[in-house]
């Protein structure tokens, strides 16, 4: 997967790489059943829930590499 923005939906980063859903959780992001997160960006869904979207980009980039 190229490295990720704020800009891609939930959805498709779960789909393509679901390890990443321990990174959601462990950030805050615990409504990744929600149907909103099939169409909702990383940015998005981080600013409704009164998250750093930087922060969490990052996390999930880390796991990435790892």
């Amino acid at each position: 997967m190229a490295k990720i923005t704020k800009d891609m939906i939930i959805g498709d980063v779960i789909n393509e790489n679901p390890d990443l859903i321990q990174v959601f959780f462990q950030n805050g992001m615990m409504c990744i059943g929600c149907p909103a997160s099939q169409g909702e960006s990383i940015g998005q869904a981080a600013q409704v829930h009164g998250l750093d979207g930087d922060h969490l980009v990052n996390a999930l980039n880390a796991a990435l590499d790892a």
